[in-house]
């Protein structure tokens, strides 16, 4: 009832179609819902095209997203939303409906710890949120994994790598991240939470300031899109 009254006096609409929501739905509408494009990499976790790209420079286990991502979709909007315009509930909603959808194939077997992908300092202050927080928090609340905020944190902010390849970009996130006790997740399964996945080349700076073969870590990946090149 409380809903009801609230959408009449302030209608919610869709972050990516700008229908208005029904009062079950959260964020995005049922006709959006089912035409997003999903990867289904969750189906085949060790060696779809997101998973090569942690090949080989970080001990992957399993990588997945949600949605193939490209600028100026209807898509691209959730992510706007949720980083431009205030919205962190965005985050903990896609999580869970990422989380429920990944669970029915096992995604989260064997995960100990779930670590966002952190933002620097100044960057945060300004956001006054880690959007990658709030994608691992709705992802926690589905499968009551714990969420580390503090095992990691980024020094600084680079330059933008939307125009870098991917071997710059690689070299523009190096030594941007440390971790002031790695050898409290040693032996641990680690799920890292991002939002966006496009050359991988942050995600791997994060999980090398882990040392994780001296700690012998193992990472999953979990983000919501996956830019598709």
């Amino acid at each position: 009832m409380i809903r009801e009254l609230l959408d009449l006096i302030a209608p919610r609409s869709c972050v990516m179609c700008g229908k208005r929501l029904e009062i079950d739905e959260e964020y995005i509408c049922q006709g959006c819902n089912d035409e997003l494009p999903r990867t289904h990499f969750q189906q085949n976790p060790y060696e779809n095209m997101m998973a090569q790209l942690f090949w080989g420079l970080m001990p992957i286990e399993r990588a997945a997203a949600w949605f193939y991502y490209a600028p100026n979709t209807k898509t691209s909007q959730i992510i706007y939303d949720l980083k431009y315009h205030d919205q962190p509930d965005i985050g903990i909603v896609m999580g869970q409906a990422a989380a429920r959808e990944f669970a029915a194939d096992n995604f989260f077997e064997g995960i100990d710890i779930i670590i966002p992908i952190p933002l620097a300092k100044e960057r945060r202050r300004q956001r006054g949120y880690n959007q990658s927080e709030m994608i691992a928090r709705g992802i926690s609340q589905e499968t009551s994994i714990t969420v580390l905020t503090d095992a990691v944190t980024r020094l600084h902010f680079s330059e933008s790598q939307t125009h870098l390849d991917r071997w710059e970009r690689l070299k523009n996130v190096e030594q941007q991240f440390q971790a002031p006790n790695p050898a409290s997740l040693s032996g641990k399964h680690v799920l890292l939470v991002d939002d966006v996945t496009t050359s991988g080349a942050t995600i791997i700076a994060c999980a090398s300031a882990l040392h994780p073969k001296q700690h012998q870590i193992r990472f999953s990946v979990l983000t919501l899109g996956f830019t598709h090149s």
